[in-house]
């Protein structure tokens, strides 16, 4: 029996993905939360045979909870489930630890097999997602100024373009309001910015937003 524990701050979703799982022989959920933060505290003293985890939530991402439970758990196999297609994405949450790499759009067979692969110890990339990556080393025209961004600044852009507070940030990633705004302004720095309405305008246009939070 492999053990599933979900993450992902829509209740529909969770309930989408449950009724999929449920229906499947062999694969039981024993667990769900809302937010990152909640799934971190879980991952303390309970472990699941696959977390399925939402990349952008309000509060603590998908990138730092992984990275977070991972402390704790590191042998805990993780797959992010996401809309976000583009590269950086995919490359920072595989070096980030995660196990797997889904989209939204995936298809129920898919996450089952994902589901199976990544409880037998193997990684898994959607094909979409793993012929972009692959091709991404050979396209030098490729100007997506987001992949010179650190694990920390591109988590941190995730949650300015959230709506996210300095302060709110700093508590949630337990940095101080002075790191916070340090990584702030380098990540505005080196995509050329000056503001957060220039980030969430740039996110856009590099499809770097979920823009169902919106």
């Amino acid at each position: 029996m492999i053990s599933i524990y979900l993450v992902d701050d829509h209740e529909l979703v969770r309930t989408g993905i449950r009724r999929i799982l449920e229906d499947e022989r062999g694969i039981k959920v024993i667990g769900e939360a809302p937010d990152g933060e909640t799934a971190v505290q879980w991952s303390r003293q309970n472990e699941a045979d696959v977390i399925l985890m939402d990349m952008n939530m309000p509060g603590m991402g998908g990138l730092e909870a992984t990275r977070k439970i991972l402390r704790y758990q590191p042998h805990a196999k993780i797959i992010v489930l996401t809309v976000h297609t583009e590269d950086p994405f995919p490359s920072k949450v595989m070096q980030a630890g995660a196990s797997g790499y889904l989209t939204k759009g995936a298809t129920p067979p898919e996450v089952l097999q994902a589901i199976r692969q990544v409880s037998r110890g193997q990684r898994y990339l959607s094909p979409e997602i793993a012929q972009q990556m692959a091709l991404s080393q050979f396209n030098p025209a490729d100007d997506n100024p987001f992949k010179t961004l650190s694990e920390r600044e591109l988590q941190i852009m995730l949650m300015i373009t959230n709506g996210e507070k300095v302060s709110d940030i700093s508590e949630q990633l337990n940095l101080s309001p002075k790191t916070v705004n340090s990584y702030r302004y380098r990540l505005f720095a080196k995509l050329g910015i000056s503001g957060d309405v220039e980030l969430t305008r740039l996110a856009i246009r590099y499809k770097m937003l979920d823009t169902g939070h919106f």
